[in-house]
């Protein structure tokens, strides 16, 4: 199966991470995109933020690859955020309340600007929800 994202971009350590994707993210994807998630996780960056400006669909697969990589993130102490919602997909978050456990941003650039703000850091909680991939 052809990606349908381009490459993630690493500029350093002190720069975030950011992943692109576009397309359905679904069922048939969830490989791809929990191998491409893993990889930049393993390279612990400080920042990784998710563009999902290009996503027209994601299904519960989709979103367990999201949740499990942001907790894998926070466990090290790195920030995980979202970029660029188009409205299909912002309903769906808003519908499953996980736009109230993500840091979400209206586009990339603004992700980009608040990354290294003071204001970014949301409250913390114990997580109410475990999530356990199988596929």
């Amino acid at each position: 199966m052809e990606r349908n994202w381009p490459s993630p971009q690493k500029l350093d350590r002190d720069r975030p991470t950011v992943l692109p994707l576009k397309g359905e993210i679904d069922l048939h994807i969830f490989p791809e995109i929990t191998a491409s998630l893993n990889a930049l996780i393993e390279k612990k960056p400080g920042h990784l933020i998710v563009d999902v400006s290009g996503v027209t669909y994601i299904d519960s697969a989709g979103l367990a690859a999201l949740i499990v990589a942001m907790q894998k993130v926070e466990a090290y102490g790195g920030q995980f955020s979202l970029a660029g919602f188009q409205p299909t997909v912002r309903s769906i978050f808003k519908m499953s309340r996980l736009d109230r456990t993500f840091r979400i941003f209206p586009d990339l650039d603004d992700a980009l600007a608040h990354q290294a703000s003071d204001n970014f850091a949301r409250p913390r909680g114990k997580p109410s929800f475990t999530v356990r991939a199988t596929v």
